[in-house]
């Protein structure tokens, strides 16, 4: 007897947690089970909306250096990504009122500066090689970072 009742309730269970399963299923737009919600994906965050860039001779990029920092470097240093997050959380400790993390907004940067924080990192980020950036793409990032100082 215990064991008919035991039996039974398992069976029970199964059968209400798989037709429980139909009810989570999300609805597509015609109302059907499974697809892309209506409305479409949500959108991408900041940091993986990067720009694209298509030179086929990376040597000679015709790509502007907004364009090649937002590919090579955007990852981490759009907004919300994890090298702009760092660099605010060091301004902040500094002691700055109002901290720049994202380096598109900086004022204080020099070309040559940028160029040696690319090659040799610095904190957590680490060194870029020449397969990474190459010069030429390394001198229109500088100089967009830089401002031309």
């Amino acid at each position: 007897m215990k064991r008919a009742l035991v039996l039974s309730a398992l069976a029970l269970t199964a059968v209400l947690s798989l037709s429980a399963c139909d009810w989570l299923k999300p609805k597509n737009a015609e109302g059907g089970a499974g697809g892309a919600p209506a409305g479409g994906p949500p959108p991408l965050p900041p940091y993986q909306m990067r720009a694209q860039v298509n030179d086929a001779d990376r040597l000679n990029p015709t790509s502007d250096g907004g364009a090649l920092f937002s590919n090579h470097c955007g990852a981490c240093h759009l907004a919300a990504g994890m090298g702009t997050n760092l660099l605010t959380a060091r301004q902040v400790a500094a002691g700055n009122k109002q901290p720049v993390g994202l380096l598109a907004d900086r004022k204080d940067l020099t070309a040559d500066y940028v160029k040696a924080v690319v090659r040799n990192g610095k904190g957590a980020m680490p060194r870029q090689t020449r397969v990474d950036i190459t010069d030429a793409e390394l001198d229109k990032v500088a100089a967009y970072l830089g401002k031309g100082k």
